[in-house]
């Protein structure tokens, strides 16, 4: 069992059941994902990994051999069709490029964006040529981080400003968000 009961937080008096974290490539997603699982007793749910498990190869992979616009939809499928209950899911993140998939994720669970600052991301990402990110012809990683920063505000529910954090603080500022005690350490 974790750290916190469950019915414990927003989670206790609402239909919503999932914690769905949103930002950047570097921003967190995965790792603060981890923890608030373990710490709430939930399952984790990992964007990038649903994807390379229902194709079978890595998103570099798909992205070399299918095309930007194959991984876009299928990327845009598969997070319109999650049933989790229960989780913390980590979408990619280009998960903000869908509109009907953040609809689904905001009607499953709540969404919280980790805003990283730039040169934090761009230190922590040092593999973009095999990353599987999707870039426009000509787009630098900063203009990509400048046209999803304003998307994923679009649609979170909550925002967690975590540039110079260590991921359990990250995590804990989360729980604080949704309601939940922490207790002193």
């Amino acid at each position: 069992m974790g750290l916190f009961p469950y019915t414990n937080g927003i989670m206790s008096s609402d239909k919503r059941t999932n914690i769905i974290l949103i930002g950047m490539p570097g921003s967190g997603k995965t790792t603060v994902g981890r923890i608030l699982a373990d710490k709430l007793d939930l399952l984790q749910a990992d964007g990038d990994k649903i994807i390379i498990e229902s194709e079978g190869r890595p998103l570099q992979e798909i992205l070399d051999t299918e095309g930007k616009e194959y991984f876009l939809s299928l990327e845009g499928r598969v997070l319109a069709s999650l049933d989790y209950e229960n989780y913390v899911i980590s979408p990619g993140g280009s998960a903000c490029y869908y509109p009907d998939a953040m609809k689904h994720l905001s009607e499953i669970g709540h969404i919280i964006y980790l805003n990283v600052e730039f040169p934090e991301i761009e230190r922590r990402v040092t593999n973009l040529e095999t990353r599987g990110i999707v870039f426009k012809p000509g787009q630098t990683f900063e203009d990509l981080y400048n046209e999803r920063t304003p998307l994923y505000e679009k649609y979170a529910e909550f925002v967690v400003c975590s540039t110079g954090q260590e991921p359990e603080e990250t995590a804990n500022e989360v729980l604080k968000l949704l309601g939940y005690d922490i207790p002193e350490e």
